[in-house]
């Protein structure tokens, strides 16, 4: 039975949301091997988006079934309202589970959304949201310049072909240093990298005065909320692996793709051993190197595989 009336009958108006959803999926089963500075790199993260984003926005983040001391971090942080939306799942759902949850319940209109190890520079979101405004048709904006896989980014070219005052150019636009930035981060070898990196062309598209590269990434990406919702749900059957479909899907829909000639953003990896900042980093509790026999690359390798094999059957158990 139901005693009294209830006082939030009396409320007019509730709060709206903002147009940007930040939105980040964090997964650190534990804080050794692998994951050993995983932690300090998603408070490095967070920290980006708290001191260098000016306009309006929620923050959601999605958690993958992360050990304890991840989820203490991140339950503090939602008390002190620095994350409005919090979801802690009990299993880890995948990459694309995460995605179809959090672009079906964002409450933006355009889902700004990051893995939890990208630095975020002052200014990123404004530049994202300036491409979008210029392009109404695009799917994915990503902050920084960098080569992607031509094959997705069809529509893009199509579209960029048709259209009048824009063109489309192929060539040695990106900079080796820009191609290493972000190869080094994801652990390429140099030499491996340098190969790939010249016998492959960038294609850009050009509209007035404003270049930008031609595809997008996964891993960092500014969209339309209806975007990403019109190619809902994207499949989930592996953790990892399977993200390309979200590419695919948007390209296959006829939605551009685009990366940006500037650094807005960086990819870290799970160390904190990128370019950024060094007051960044001191926000952490990082922890400091090993000694120098354990960071040769032959060690690295074995103990790299040693964890992967070790991970892989507590995992199943």
């Amino acid at each position: 039975m139901r005693v009294g009336k209830n006082p939030a009958k009396a409320l007019k108006t509730v709060p709206q949301p903002a147009r940007v959803t930040v939105a980040l999926i964090t997964y650190i089963p534990v804080l050794s091997g692998y994951y050993a500075q995983s932690l300090d790199v998603l408070k490095v993260c967070l920290n980006s988006i708290w001191e260098n984003t000016r306009e309006p926005y929620d923050l959601l983040v999605f958690d993958n079934a992360s050990c304890a001391e991840v989820r203490d971090y991140l339950n503090e942080q939602h008390r002190q309202g620095k994350i409005q939306y919090l979801v802690l799942a009990d299993k880890n759902m995948g990459k694309a589970g995460a995605w179809n949850f959090i672009f079906g319940a964002a409450p933006g209109e355009v889902i700004a959304y990051a893995d939890s190890d990208v630095y975020f520079y002052p200014g990123w979101l404004a530049a994202h949201l300036e491409v979008l405004d210029d392009f109404p048709q695009v799917g994915m904006v990503t902050g920084m310049p960098m080569w992607t896989p031509h094959e997705f980014s069809t529509a893009t070219v199509a579209w960029a072909e048709r259209t009048p005052g824009v063109q489309v150019q192929r060539g040695r636009y990106l900079s080796w240093e820009d191609y290493w930035r972000h190869a080094r981060s994801l652990g390429a070898e140099e030499a491996k990298a340098r190969a790939h990196y010249e016998a492959n062309e960038v294609l850009c598209l050009l509209a007035g005065e404003k270049r930008y590269y031609i595809g997008a990434a996964h891993f960092q990406f500014v969209s339309p909320k209806s975007a990403l919702q019109s190619v809902l749900p994207v499949p989930s059957r592996r953790p990892m692996g399977e993200v390309r479909l979200l590419d695919i899907a948007l390209n296959e829909k006829g939605y551009l793709r685009l990366t940006t000639p500037d650094w807005w953003v960086q990819h870290l990896g799970n160390t904190l051993e990128a370019s950024i900042p060094a007051e960044a980093v001191a926000t952490s509790s990082a922890s400091r190197r090993g000694p120098g026999f354990w960071r040769l690359p032959p060690v690295q390798r074995l103990l790299r595989g040693l964890h992967h094999f070790t991970f892989e059957k507590l995992s199943r158990s």
